[in-house]
């Protein structure tokens, strides 16, 4: 049995990410100022993160019998992530067309193929023993079973809720940690106010985070809740900040972090991730989160 920090399990994606001066109007043929390629999704984003910052990982998902799908997995592979229960698919691997404009703002188009869910017992996760397991809700009936396997051996559960979906949906009432975006607490709860929707949310999870994006997060578990402002950075592109943010996240409860410290490094490994074009391009490593806050503390800046 392979021992690991956070067991991410959900989408994997390859990503086309083009530069834009601006967002093309209908029939509007557009010029790219720059574009990158590379892996993307948001487990498999996670998955990354959680091993550029020193821990190790583990994907489950699957990538098609492609060349995309070659692409991901060596990608993987390169960056230490485990990839032993990733499940070859049948179906084309799933693509991203990423826009970003000026101010680092980004559209994404996606495309799943026709890609079927993983099934419960197609995978041996037995085969690993992780402390934690995140999980982005893509892959909604393998997932609801792990967090049953998950709870039975004391294995902490993370849902990082980027949108309303059935898997996300599904996932929120039975795991540990709800992290959801600023949208999926909007659609979930019908508030616009984010302390009025963490309350509500935190009736189905023992503890909940929302990101708010520029303007930081808010929190509340049953220890505390409260707010932390984002970081001031030159942002270049937003794509994968979520991402970065869930995988540092994990990688933090799977150590035992302090929950402020745990926020506040998630924080600032999401901020990181929006001063380079791509997700998987502008994700930290270990070196550079660690300069990063040394930095803040030396010139005394708050996030």
């Amino acid at each position: 049995m392979k021992k690991i920090d956070v067991l991410c399990v959900g989408v994997a994606a390859y990503d086309l990410v083009f530069s834009l001066d601006h967002h093309p109007g209908a029939d509007e043929k557009s010029i790219a100022s720059s574009m990158i390629s590379c892996g993307g999704g948001p487990a498999a984003n996670a998955a990354v993160t959680v091993a550029r910052l020193g821990y190790r990982s583990a994907f489950i998902g699957s990538v098609g019998n492609d060349l995309f799908g070659a692409r991901l997995l060596q990608e993987f592979k390169d960056e230490g992530v485990l990839t032993d229960l990733v499940a070859p698919g049948r179906y084309p691997t799933s693509l991203s067309a990423v826009l970003v404009k000026p101010d680092g703002r980004r559209t994404v188009v996606y495309h799943r193929g026709n890609r079927q869910h993983i099934s419960p017992g197609s995978v041996d996760y037995s085969r690993i023993k992780p402390k934690v397991c995140l999980f982005d809700g893509h892959e909604p009936d393998l997932s609801l079973a792990l967090v049953k396997y998950a709870r039975s051996r004391d294995i902490v559960t993370i849902l990082d809720a980027g949108s309303m979906h059935q898997g996300t949906k599904a996932l929120m009432p039975v795991v540990d940690y709800l992290v959801c975006s600023e949208r999926f607490a909007n659609e979930f709860t019908g508030e616009k106010d984010e302390k009025a929707a963490v309350t509500k949310l935190y009736q189905f999870t023992p503890s909940v985070v929302i990101t708010l994006g520029e303007r930081g997060l808010v929190w509340k578990n049953k220890r505390s809740e409260g707010a932390l402002p984002a970081f001031s950075m030159n942002v270049v592109d937003t794509t994968g900040a979520g991402d970065a943010f869930h995988g540092a996240f994990a990688s933090c409860i799977a150590s035992g972090c302090d929950w402020e410290y745990t926020l506040k490094y998630s924080s600032a490994v999401a901020a990181l991730c929006c001063t380079k074009l791509g997700a998987r391009t502008g994700i930290p490593y270990m070196d550079d989160i660690q300069a990063f806050l040394k930095n803040i503390k030396d010139e005394g800046v708050r996030a």
